[in-house]
C-alpha cells in the first residue's frame, strides 16, 4: 500500500482496505495482539490532591519515550496516555460558563472517542449515550469540545483520529460516590452493546466516571500535553496519575487501544489469554453480585469482543473492582498471584491468601507489570516471574513515584526517603483514603486479616488423603492390550527408548535437536494424530519459553476440582474443593477420584465404530456434544471423557478434538 498522492482520508480507507485483507488472508488476526511497554504511577501518599503529582506523571511519561514506537513520519507512537483525577472545580467552571450551576456534589466526566468523519454516526452515538445516561435516572451538564493541537501528531495518527468529546454528568439520583461510579459501569455497557448492535465503529469510551478521566492518543509520550492543552492547566490537580507508553509488538496501533485503560495500564503479554478468555465465559453463569443485582446481564460478556490482552485483562480488574466488595489490592492478588507452594518462608496467613486466591480464580499468567487506580487504592505489582521491571521511589513530600525504570522524574537525591524495586510477585500501593503506603509485607498482611482465608480453607482435601494407603495400582491392560495402545497413539520404539526411558530412569528431560524432521501427515505412511497439530500459545516476546520443571518455584501444575463457583463472592464454600498435584493420574488415582466424587460424574464413551457408515466420525463428536449438554442440564458437576473402550470393533475419537467441543466444556473439571 504506497501512501504517494493519498489525502488523509483516503489513506484511512486505505489502510482499512489493507488491514482487512490481511485479516481475510489470515496473515493478521487481532486476537493475536500483545505489546510490551513503559508503564508508571505517581501518587500522593497523604491522599491529597496537588498539582505536583499530574506534573511529575507528565513527566516520567515523557522519559519513558524511548518505550514506545515511532514511526517513518517521525510523529505517530504506538500509544501514550495519562489517567488522574476529575478535577471538578475546572469542570464545574467550565459549566458555569455555559449557564448552569452545577452544585456542590461531584460530577461526573466520560472521555469518548467518535467517528470523525461520519457525522451520521456521531450523532447517533450522541444520542445513545444521553439516552442512556437519562433512562438511568441522571442528568446531563452537557459535551465539551476537548480542546487538541492536531499539528503535534503525526499524519498517520492524524488520519485516523477520532473526535474527542466530553460528556459531563450530573448525580441525578443523588447516591453515594461509589453508587454513582457502579451506576456509570453499567451505563458505559450499555451504551457499548448499543453501539454494537448498531454497527458503528471508531466509538470508544475511554473513561466514564465520577472519580478519573483518562487523556490518551495515538502520538509520541513527548507530544501528550502538546495535543491537550487541558493537562497544563493549573486547576489539574489529582492524587495520582497513572501513565504508560505503548509499544506494541506484531500489532496495529490504534486510538482505542492506546492506555491506560480504564483501572490499569499494563506492560506484558498474557500467556494464557484463550484460556483466560474461555474461563471467564465459563464463570459467567455462575456470577451473581449483590451490587449489580438483576442488572449483572449489562455488564456480561466481561471480556467484550476484540478486546487486546491487556484490554481484556483490564476488563475483568474493574468487574472484580466494581461488583464485589474486593478492594483493588485484593483484585491484583487474585488475578496476578504471588507464587507461595514452594515458599517455606513465606508467612502462613500469607500462604493462605495466595491458596485461597489460586482457589476462586484462574491466574492471569504472563510476563506483566500493572499499575492501576480502583477508586480507594492505587496499586502497582508485579508477575510471579518477575520478567517486567518495576521500580519505586519515596520522597520527602510525600510522592510514591513507581515505574519501569528509575529516575523517570527528576528528584533532589537528597530529598529521597527511600528506592527500591518491587519484586517478583510484589506490590506496592497507597491507601488514598486514609493517607498510608503500603509496602509488599504490610499490604499482604492487612488483605489475609480481611478475610479467615486458613479456616475456609480447611475444608479442602487433597488427591493423595482418599487413596487408601494399601490401594494396589489396578492392573487394567495386558502386555499385548499396551502395546496395541501404543500402537494405536502412534507411540514408536524411538519415542520409549530416547524420550521416556531416560526421563524414567534419571528424572530429566533428553536434550536433543530442535524442529520436527518428520514427514507431513499428507505425504507420511505413517498415522499423524490430531495432537500432534496442536502447540501451545505463548508470548513470543519472552524468552525463552517457560515449563513447570525448570521454572518449578513459580510455577505448578496443581488441578482443582469443585471450586468452580461465583467468582464475584467472598465466602467458605470457596475453600471446598479436591486439589491434585498434577493433571495427569495414575489408574489408582482416577479411581480414587471417581469413587470420590461419586454421582456428581457422568462418563461419556468417546469411541465409535469406524466400519458403520451411518456413524462417521463427525457424528460421533456429535453425540459426545449432546451427551455432555444432557449430562450438564441433568445437574452433573463433572464430565469424564474416556476412550477406555477402544478395540478391533471401536475406534477412539482423538482426545483432542473431544475437548474442543464448544457448548458442554465448562463443567469437564473431573477430565483425567
Amino acid at each position: 500500500m504506497s501512501e504517494q498522492n493519498l489525502s488523509g482520508k483516503d489513506f484511512v480507507a486505505a489502510w482499512r482496505d489493507a488491514a482487512a485483507d490481511l485479516e481475510v488472508n489470515h496473515a493478521y488476526d487481532p486476537a493475536h495482539e500483545h505489546d510490551a511497554c513503559g508503564v508508571g504511577l505517581v501518587a500522593a501518599i497523604d491522599g491529597k490532591p496537588r498539582r505536583q503529582v499530574v506534573e511529575a506523571g507528565i513527566e516520567a511519561l515523557k522519559a519513558l519515550w524511548h518505550r514506545g514506537a515511532v514511526d517513518a513520519d517521525g510523529k505517530t507512537g504506538d500509544g501514550a496516555g495519562i489517567h488522574v483525577q476529575i478535577p471538578q472545580d475546572f469542570f464545574k467552571e467550565h459549566i458555569r460558563n455555559t449557564g448552569h450551576e452545577p452544585g456542590q456534589r461531584r460530577l461526573a466526566v466520560g472521555m469518548i472517542f467518535l467517528p470523525r468523519t461520519d457525522y451520521d454516526a456521531q450523532e447517533r452515538c450522541r444520542s445513545i449515550v444521553e439516552s442512556e445516561i437519562l433512562n438511568y435516572g441522571h442528568a446531563l451538564y452537557g459535551w465539551r469540545q476537548v480542546p487538541t493541537n492536531n499539528r503535534v501528531i503525526g499524519d498517520k495518527a492524524n488520519a485516523t483520529r477520532p473526535e474527542i468529546e466530553q460528556v459531563m454528568i450530573a448525580n441525578n439520583r443523588q447516591v453515594p460516590d461509589p453508587q454513582f461510579e457502579l451506576d456509570l459501569y453499567i451505563i458505559r455497557r450499555r451504551i457499548e452493546k448499543q453501539i454494537e448492535a448498531a454497527g458503528i465503529k471508531d466509538f470508544y469510551i475511554c473513561s466514564l466516571s465520577c472519580r478519573s478521566v483518562i487523556y490518551k492518543g495515538l502520538f509520541l509520550a513527548e507530544q501528550l500535553t502538546a495535543f491537550y492543552p487541558d493537562l497544563l492547566d493549573e486547576r489539574y490537580v489529582s492524587s495520582f496519575a497513572v501513565y504508560h507508553q505503548r509499544y506494541s509488538t506484531n500489532t496495529f496501533p490504534t486510538w482505542s487501544l492506546a492506555q491506560p485503560f480504564r483501572v490499569i495500564a499494563h506492560n506484558g503479554e498474557i500467556n494464557t489469554l484463550r484460556g483466560n478468555r474461555n474461563w471467564m465465559t465459563a464463570h459467567e453463569p455462575r456470577m451473581e453480585s449483590e451490587k449489580l443485582g438483576d442488572q449483572i446481564a449489562d455488564v456480561l460478556p466481561v471480556v467484550p469482543r476484540g478486546a487486546s490482552d491487556s484490554a481484556a485483562l483490564d476488563s475483568v480488574f474493574e468487574l472484580m473492582v466494581r461488583a464485589s466488595d474486593r478492594n483493588l489490592p485484593m483484585v491484583q492478588s487474585l488475578l496476578i498471584p504471588d507464587s507461595w507452594e514452594k515458599r517455606d518462608a513465606m508467612p502462613e496467613a500469607h500462604r493462605a491468601l495466595f491458596n485461597y486466591c489460586s482457589s476462586v480464580m484462574e491466574s492471569w499468567d504472563g510476563p506483566a507489570a500493572v499499575c492501576g487506580f480502583g477508586g480507594r487504592w492505587v496499586v502497582a505489582g508485579m508477575d510471579r516471574n518477575g520478567l517486567r521491571p518495576l521500580r519505586y521511589t519515596i520522597t520527602g513530600d510525600g510522592l510514591l513515584i513507581v515505574g519501569s525504570e528509575t529516575g523517570m522524574v527528576r528528584v533532589d537525591e537528597g530529598a529521597v526517603v527511600e528506592k527500591g524495586r518491587v519484586g517478583p510477585g510484589e506490590a506496592i500501593a497507597v491507601d488514598l483514603r486514609v493517607g498510608r503506603l503500603y509496602h509488599n509485607d504490610e499490604l499482604r498482611d492487612v488483605l489475609a486479616e480481611s478475610r479467615p482465608f486458613a479456616d475456609w480453607l480447611s475444608n479442602s482435601r487433597d488427591l493423595d488423603d482418599i487413596i487408601a494407603p494399601e490401594h494396589d495400582e489396578p492392573v487394567e491392560l495386558s502386555r499385548d492390550e499396551l502395546r496395541q495402545r501404543q500402537v494405536q497413539y502412534a507411540w514408536s520404539l524411538e519415542e520409549l527408548e530416547l524420550i521416556l526411558q531416560p526421563m524414567v530412569e534419571d528424572a530429566k528431560e533428553p536434550t536433543g535437536s530442535m524442529g520436527d524432521d518428520t514427514p507431513l501427515a499428507v505425504l507420511s505412511d505413517k498415522y499423524r494424530g490430531p495432537h500432534h497439530f496442536f502447540r501451545q500459545n505463548f508470548a513470543q516476546v519472552t524468552n525463552p519459553p517457560i515449563d513447570s520443571l525448570r521454572e518449578t518455584a513459580v510455577m505448578t501444575l496443581t488441578t482443582r476440582l469443585g471450586n468452580a463457583g461465583n467468582i464475584l463472592s467472598e465466602d467458605e464454600s470457596q475453600g471446598d474443593f479436591l486439589q491434585l498435584d498434577s493433571p495427569v493420574l495414575t489408574n489408582a488415582e482416577f479411581h480414587a477420584l471417581r469413587n470420590f466424587l461419586g454421582d456428581t460424574v457422568v462418563e461419556i464413551d468417546c469411541t465409535f465404530d469406524p466400519n458403520d457408515s451411518e456413524h462417521t466420525l463427525s457424528q460421533a463428536l456429535d453425540s459426545i456434544r449432546q451427551q455432555a449438554e444432557d449430562a450438564v442440564r441433568g445437574g452433573a458437576v463433572h464430565l469424564v471423557l474416556s476412550d477406555y473402550h477402544c478395540g478391533p470393533g471401536r475406534a477412539p475419537v482423538p482426545m483432542v478434538q473431544s475437548l474442543l467441543i464448544p457448548d458442554s466444556w465448562e463443567k469437564r473439571d473431573a477430565m483425567p
